[in-house]
């Protein structure tokens, strides 16, 4: 990775220190609502991010110390950018009365004879809002992990639950930051990309400030992906099964196993990461649990939409056609298509090659969001720390773009703004073309 001639040590220590204000503020004094505000701010931050990534003063020392001090920043801060804290703290105390939160919606938890079981419950509910309060909870077992104990020790206590899972979340950064450089190093890569992640204001931000778990299931993955490059595959098989715990969108990445393993051992990694991801969700398994957990991967699907892409091209298209929103048919054949891609790219790509397999993550990622009806910020995450592993660079540019998703919240009542939409999409993939053509002409 390039680094410019920057070696003024109060220029660089100066731009630490400015980040640091600037994420105050953000942290503690602007709502959504104030997209301007926002997006004001994030650009500084970027720019910030960029200089101090290419300077020559900074060590991979100093680098680790500003980054952890940036989210320290945040440490007692109340999200102000997303709501979903309040369904996790939800989930956790429900966790803690002995319940299954797979098998109540707050809306409908709130209006029986248990409510008053649930400390600030209705103050959840609020935070969380109806959309969220009205469905059954998505997370997996290990991720429930991470809002079980907040609630054990913080029973009654917002911020003392938010501050707690802000500590989970950091160490998977902690642990992001010992195993990134690791796999970069084995790949003959800068381990100083590693920073392209770590010290990035959108992974601060979603994460970090915002309580989003993408950065501990993350984690997780890179982890499982060094065990695999260093032949200790059925130990990576284990580490999966935890990243898929957290979330579930590793498990898009399995089919690459085969071809990178081999059938008799690859059958193996799939008994033991898909049989330790089945134990892990052993005590909150019923019928109603595998109804309920159904019902909200077909509304993703199906009933969600937000900062999509190619799916509003078609959302378009059917408007005109039809007369009407042809979500609930496009979500059922939309699965279909990224299904077959990734069975395609995992089989027709030399996989068994180490930056090969790096690369089909990063292509297989890109190719779910595409098609994706629902991109919310936190997902570039992912496909931002697997680019770091290829020599493209289009994720680090959407890193910046998805700042343009918060325009839908401008008014109280959530409406998206088309435009901003358009030029996410615009500056997105017209830096992925003009990578892919220069590629080509590297390869001629």
């Amino acid at each position: 990775m390039p680094y410019l001639s920057i070696k003024n040590k109060s220029l660089n220590w100066g731009l630490a220190a400015l980040s640091a204000l600037l994420y105050f503020y953000l942290a503690y004094f602007v709502v959504r609502q104030d997209f301007y505000q926002v997006l004001g701010l994030y650009t500084v931050l970027f720019l910030a991010f960029a200089m101090m990534l290419r300077s020559e003063v900074f060590s991979f020392k100093s680098l680790s110390i500003i980054a952890l001090i940036l989210r320290l920043v945040f440490i007692a801060a109340l999200p102000n950018l997303s709501n979903d804290f309040y369904r996790f703290i939800w989930d956790g105390r429900l966790l803690v009365e002995g319940l299954n939160p797979y098998l109540y919606t707050p809306e409908l938890f709130l209006q029986g004879e248990q409510a008053a079981l649930i400390p600030e419950g209705q103050r959840l509910y609020e935070g969380m809002g109806s959309l969220n309060g009205h469905h059954y909870t998505c997370y997996p077992p290990v991720n429930q992990l991470g809002f079980f104990l907040p609630a054990l020790f913080y029973s009654d206590n917002l911020l003392g639950s938010t501050i707690l899972m802000r500590l989970f979340i950091m160490l998977g950064d902690v642990g992001l930051w010992w195993f990134g450089p690791k796999l970069l190093k084995h790949l003959k890569l800068n381990p100083k990309a590693i920073f392209l992640y770590l010290l990035n204001p959108f992974i601060i931000i979603e994460l970090t400030g915002n309580l989003h778990f993408e950065g501990v299931m993350l984690f997780f993955l890179i982890w499982s992906v060094y065990l695999l490059f260093t032949q200790k595959w059925a130990w990576s098989a284990v580490i999966m099964a935890l990243s898929i715990s957290v979330k579930l969108i590793p498990l898009i990445f399995l089919p690459l196993i085969l071809r990178k393993l081999g059938f008799k051992k690859a059958m193996v990694y799939y008994v033991i990461c898909l049989g330790l991801t089945a134990l892990l969700f052993a005590p909150f398994i019923s019928s109603e649990f595998v109804a309920n957990f159904m019902s909200s991967i077909n509304l993703y699907f199906q009933s969600f939409e937000f900062n999509a892409s190619v799916y509003y091209i078609i959302r378009a298209i059917g408007f005109e056609v039809t007369g009407y929103n042809i979500i609930h048919q496009v979500g059922k054949v939309l699965p279909l298509i990224i299904i077959s891609g990734v069975l395609l790219i995992s089989w027709l790509r030399k996989n068994e090659n180490e930056k090969n397999f790096m690369s089909s993550l990063m292509w297989i990622l890109f190719l779910y969001l595409a098609l994706s009806t629902t991109v919310h910020p936190w997902y570039i995450a992912v496909i931002l720390l697997l680019s770091i592993f290829t020599k493209f660079r289009f994720p680090l540019l959407w890193s910046f773009a998805i700042v343009f998703s918060y325009s839908a919240y401008i008014t109280a009542e959530y409406h998206e703004n088309l435009a901003f939409v358009a030029l996410e999409y615009v500056v997105v993939f017209g830096f992925f073309i003009f990578e892919v053509v220069r590629m080509r002409k590297l390869r001629v």
